[in-house]
């Protein structure tokens, strides 16, 4: 499976993020999540690997942050987030069996 980095190209993060994998020799398959959102089974698969639940991994910074079930169980959250893309934090790579957010960008070198 080849890395994978869910990305925003108007995200200052992201685009750091990509060019340091670029320099390290990584061309991630670039996924413009927001375009293209992952499903419920991708996003739950990444949470796994980030060990995260998936409030951890939502922007509570976003408007539609207020719409998040107050007690949604995982798969209502995971359900949510996938159609609520915006929310869901970025960058993430993800290299193999391995995933980190690029916050900060060099958060990603540790799974090369």
């Amino acid at each position: 499976m080849p890395a994978t980095l869910w990305h925003n190209p108007r995200c200052s993060k992201s685009r750091e993020t990509l060019a340091l994998l670029q320099e390290h020799g990584v061309e991630p398959v670039i996924v413009e999540y927001l375009k293209v959102p992952p499903t419920a089974a991708e996003l739950d698969r990444v949470l796994k690997l980030l060990g995260l639940e998936p409030r951890a991994l939502m922007r509570k910074g976003e408007d539609e942050y207020a719409g998040v079930p107050v007690e949604g169980s995982r798969a209502e959250l995971i359900a949510y987030m996938v159609e609520h893309p915006k929310l869901i934090e970025r960058p993430v790579f993800i290299n193999g069996k391995k995933a980190a957010v690029g916050r900060p960008p060099e958060a990603v070198l540790a799974i090369l």
